[in-house]
């Protein structure tokens, strides 16, 4: 039998566009663990990607790339202000990832919502060839499966959340949630990063639809009969391109550049790195906080340790994260003024973007990795750090409160709320015999090469075709 074609369906295209002197545009493949992911196995399958290309009020005609067709959906700036700023981030984001912030709800960013998300659907059906497999990525899109379906039941549907899966007293919030599981249970199998956020999914399935679900075996999601279909649900892990951060990490000219990074730092015996999106879900203040009091309670020294703190720009024209940047640059500029001495600055803040070399370079020349997260869906920086460790060299500081903290048993585990246990959690990695973390270290680094991003997308996609995979996460 032929092997079914493959259609991405996500917010955004992977791809990014320059405009050239003479106006012209130019494309070209976005990086990301994701397009590393799909690339092959949509190339080997005449795939097809539908996404927004990240033009306002228009849908530019975007070439084939590497084999793989680009379908362009439009968004009006309208559309992009209720849609995407509105219910996909200041409803949904906030409301999944714990209330960390409060979500808002507005009736014009739902109808904006069902309207995209009909967009997205109804050129899904246009594109994808008869029998094909879709594939549709995240939380901006949770009502196309259903969408899709209605108009394609030919079709085999898949829907994968990136983000964590609220419990019910979050969900429940929701003025329109039973549309939105609706929406999600179009499809024949839905993904989530972990076990707890396939559970609350069915959990809340049953509580609201009155349907009948039969749990795993293995633990974590089941299936759901509705409508006389059965959805899996279960977990599956995302992870990155563990061979590019390795490859990365070797080449003669990033290790030359973490030298470099440590001696501009002024050499000192420790560098504390973190590396985040400037979100409020990340717990960057928790961590700064943390650090400025070791600093007053003399368990690090000033003489010996710096942090380094890249805070990539991250919804600049949304006003939770222009306060949430003034007020990291406040408490940052508190310490240096406090702890720092005339051209040596105690925390080196960028918020800035750098490109993979940069970050890699970054990862070698730290020697304790901190992600304090107050809720994250996965966390690919941590992982990426493991990678990047080719040495078994540095020491992870893991939040509970992110997928891979499920994975990463031997990390140093925190509670970022727990700023006494935060502050433990540092010092314990500065300070234990480079033997302990070394082994911690080899161990993460045995798990995530065997759990790279290919592995699963393959798990994904064989549990999607029917295959002998179960709907759950790799052991």
């Amino acid at each position: 039998m032929a092997r079914r074609s493959l259609v991405v369906v996500a917010n955004r295209l992977p791809v990014d566009h320059t405009v050239e002197e003479d106006g012209s545009i130019t494309w070209s493949r976005s990086p990301g663990g994701l397009v590393s992911a799909l690339h092959p196995v949509l190339r080997d399958r005449h795939g097809t990607w539908i996404g927004w290309s990240g033009a306002i009020d228009s849908a530019p005609y975007v070439p084939d790339m590497d084999g793989i067709r680009m379908r362009s959906v439009p968004l009006s700036s309208a559309e992009y202000e209720d849609y995407y700023e509105g219910y996909s981030n200041g409803t949904l984001w906030p409301l999944y990832h714990d209330a960390v912030e409060t979500p808002a709800f507005h009736r014009r960013w739902w109808e904006a919502y069902q309207r995209v998300n009909r967009r997205f659907a109804q050129a899904t059906a246009d594109y994808a060839e008869r029998n094909a497999m879709v594939w549709i990525q995240d939380y901006h899109l949770q009502l196309v499966p259903a969408m899709l379906r209605a108009l394609r039941p030919d079709l085999r549907i898949g829907f994968f959340m990136h983000i964590p899966f609220p419990p019910a007293e979050l969900f429940m919030q929701l003025p329109r949630r039973v549309e939105l599981l609706r929406g999600m249970l179009g499809a024949d199998l839905v993904g989530f990063q972990t076990n707890a956020g396939a559970d609350n999914f069915v959990r809340i399935a049953c509580r609201l639809l009155d349907v009948r679900a039969t749990p795993n075996a293995s633990g974590g999601g089941g299936c759901i009969e509705v409508d006389g279909r059965t959805v899996s649900v279960g977990a599956f892990p995302i992870s990155i391109d563990v061979a590019e951060m390795e490859s990365l990490a070797r080449r003669p000219d990033v290790v030359e550049r973490a030298a470099n990074l440590r001696a501009d730092l002024g050499d000192p015996a420790k560098v504390i790195l973190g590396v985040d999106r400037l979100d409020y879900t990340k717990g960057i203040e928790h961590r700064i906080k943390a650090f400025r009091e070791l600093l007053v309670d003399g368990r690090v020294k000033v003489e010996e340790t710096v942090m380094v703190q890249v805070a990539v720009p991250s919804r600049e024209r949304v006003e939770h994260y222009k306060v949430l940047r003034d007020k990291v640059e406040r408490e940052v500029g508190r310490i240096n003024g406090e702890f720092g001495r005339v051209g040596v600055p105690v925390v080196h803040y960028l918020n800035q973007s750098f490109d993979r070399a940069e970050i890699a370079a970054l990862y070698l020349a730290s020697d304790v990795l901190t992600v304090t997260a107050l809720r994250d869906g996965m966390n690919l920086v941590a992982k990426e750090y493991i990678a990047a460790r080719t040495d078994n060299g540095g020491a992870l500081v893991l939040s509970e409160f992110t997928g891979a903290a499920a994975e990463l048993t031997d990390a140093h585990l925190v509670n970022p709320h727990d700023l006494d246990g935060l502050k433990d959690a540092i010092v314990h990695a500065l300070e234990a015999p480079p033997a302990e973390n070394r082994a911690r270290m080899r161990a993460m680094r045995r798990h995530v090469r065997t759990h790279d991003v290919r592995a699963w997308a393959r798990s994904y996609l064989r549990a999607l075709g029917g295959g002998p995979a179960s709907a759950k996460a790799p052991s």
